[in-house]
């Protein structure tokens, strides 16, 4: 065939293709036409149904209930319910409550089992019952209903709020954080276009913004892009908090939805408010999105911008082996965040490999002494001749025999000291020099290039999944709550109890991750009085 011909051929079949395709789309667009038409095989057209969903089928009872919501509410705040309760703004008020029907809930046949246009099949709602819960892992003495159940968070099919009347805000607070902007993006888009709601606003610079700022009213092009950026683009800030201000300002507003963004500090703040507005019997509804690049808020499996976090601190370690592979007695010395829980200093090391010494805040050492941090690392480099170093800045705190000082506190009250990576770089330099051997210490602090960065792909969707249902719960008239995932589940958890000190989420010695670090690196527990430190804390148990 020539090529003309064959040019002519293929434009011949795309042509025919084209012309076959509309003459079915207007078929299929027949009203009768539908109505006749038979699926094949795992396909069937009766009513918003999912044959291929992973979910177990929903009980026709709950799939035809006239009011799903009010369903669940009348069952969380009953005496048989073992859910743990998320406060809802029906909750103390006297007015009828709502029954509107969720814009998410598709009509159609086709678009019930294919999705598509934003709309969703019937069993892909939440509805009354459902829980996600606490552990995952069970052993000798352990049952699963002992275990505590966080209601699951998702789309429900009736609304508490009219979404022609909401109007909602947005800040983020605290320290930068990789997905920042990703949420900020997904909780706009959600409410926009799952919705609905057209008066979306930013807060700049945190509380103080509510008061102090103009307002950034929200649209698609302002949003768009800034998932691919770091940071975020309203700015952030510590403290500004006062709750008679911010409570006037939203109300002035009109505001009757508040996404906030932060950490256990701004999760406080959240509390406060949400008591505030419920005192004065207001239809808000607060909501906060747990944010930290420590990993070190209770409950939830993780924050968002962790994994962001270990990716760019591995790159640190990469630079500070190669320094230390470079040089006589190289020395390459890592210093990474996390103030009061270890997990990025942790991961990083698991992650590489390519670190001999892990040094992280829940875990006491000693720098002096045969058995202290110091000789090890003298040892090492007199065998090996290298050494690699990671610490996380909570760690000076872990020092039984150096006193840290702490240089000043910030404005949420966190205390700031000395950095640990200077005091480890000089007296390991003094102690190695005092002993006739003169090390390269190189020095790496990637902290402010690591909390910059934009969000990478695993984050991405953590940021995207918080987001939408951090607004599928206010639609629903849940307030007072933090969304998060719990053994890879999405769950909404009242602040009260994740503020509650019952919980914590920290590094602990039997964790199978801090097994194969210390598997991985070797080192000891630089303790020189360890087995007497393990006699007493028998003891104490005894």
């Amino acid at each position: 065939m020539s090529e003309s011909n064959s040019t002519l051929f293929y434009a011949g079949i795309t042509l025919a293709s084209g012309l076959i395709t509309d003459f079915l789309i207007n078929r299929l667009n027949k009203k009768e036409i539908v109505e006749d038409f038979k699926p094949i095989r795992s396909l069937t057209l009766r009513k918003r149904s999912f044959v291929n969903s992973k979910q177990a089928p929903v009980p026709e009872a709950l799939l035809n209930s006239e009011n799903p919501l009010l369903d669940e509410i009348k069952f969380l705040n009953s005496a048989t319910c073992d859910i743990e309760r998320v406060n809802h703004l029906s909750l103390g008020l006297d007015d009828e409550f709502p029954n509107i029907k969720s814009p998410l809930l598709g009509e159609g046949n086709l678009r019930s089992v294919f999705g598509g246009g934003g709309f969703l099949p019937d069993d892909a709602f939440i509805y009354c019952g459902s829980y996600v819960i606490n552990t995952a892992v069970f052993g000798p003495g352990k049952r699963i209903d002992q275990t505590k159940k966080w209601l699951r968070a998702g789309p429900r099919k009736s609304l508490f709020f009219d979404p022609k009347t909401v109007k909602a805000a947005i800040v983020t607070c605290g320290g930068l954080c990789p997905g920042l902007n990703v949420v900020i993006r997904e909780l706009y888009m959600s409410l926009h276009y799952n919705y609905g709601v057209q008066d979306i606003y930013g807060i700049k610079y945190g509380y103080k913004g509510f008061y102090t700022y103009d307002w950034i009213k929200f649209d698609a092009n302002y949003v768009k892009n800034i998932h691919n950026l770091g940071g975020t683009i309203l700015g952030s800030s510590r403290g500004g908090f006062d709750l008679n201000k911010i409570v006037e300002a939203i109300v002035n507003h009109g505001i009757n939805q508040v996404f906030c963004l932060g950490g256990d500090g701004t999760h406080g703040g959240v509390l406060e408010l949400f008591k505030e507005l419920r005192k004065r019997k207001l239809k808000i509804s607060i909501v906060g999105i747990p944010k930290t690049i420590d990993n070190d808020i209770a409950i939830i499996d993780e924050s968002f911008g962790f994994e962001t976090a270990v990716e760019e601190a591995i790159n640190a370690i990469k630079s500070a082996y190669v320094e230390a592979n470079c040089a006589e007695y190289g020395v390459g010395l890592v210093r990474l965040m996390g103030r009061n829980a270890g997990f990025i200093a942790m991961s990083a090391c698991n992650a590489s490999r390519d670190a001999h010494v892990c040094l992280i805040p829940e875990f006491k050492f000693e720098l002096y002494g045969d058995r202290g941090l110091l000789e090890y690392c003298y040892q090492r480099l007199k065998k090996k001749g290298t050494l690699v170093l990671v610490i996380a800045e909570g760690a000076g705190d872990a020092m039984l025999d150096y006193k840290v000082n702490v240089v000043e506190t910030d404005a949420s009250g966190n205390k700031k000291s000395q950095d640990v990576g200077v005091i480890v770089k000089d007296e390991l330099t003094k102690y190695c020099k005092n002993k006739g051997m003169g090390i390269t210490l190189k020095h790496i602090d990637p902290t402010y290039m690591i909390r910059t960065v934009p969000a990478n792909p695993h984050d991405k969707i953590m940021c995207t999944q918080l987001a939408q249902n951090a607004v599928h719960g206010a639609m629903a008239g849940f307030s007072g709550f933090t969304v998060g995932h719990v053994n890879n589940r999405l769950a909404y958890i009242p602040i009260e109890e994740l503020l509650s000190g019952k919980y914590s989420n920290r590094v602990v010695a039997d964790s199978r991750e801090w097994q194969r670090l210390l598997a991985s690196t070797g080192q000891p527990s630089f303790l020189n009085n360890e087995e007497q430190m393990i006699q007493q804390k028998q003891q104490q148990q005894i």
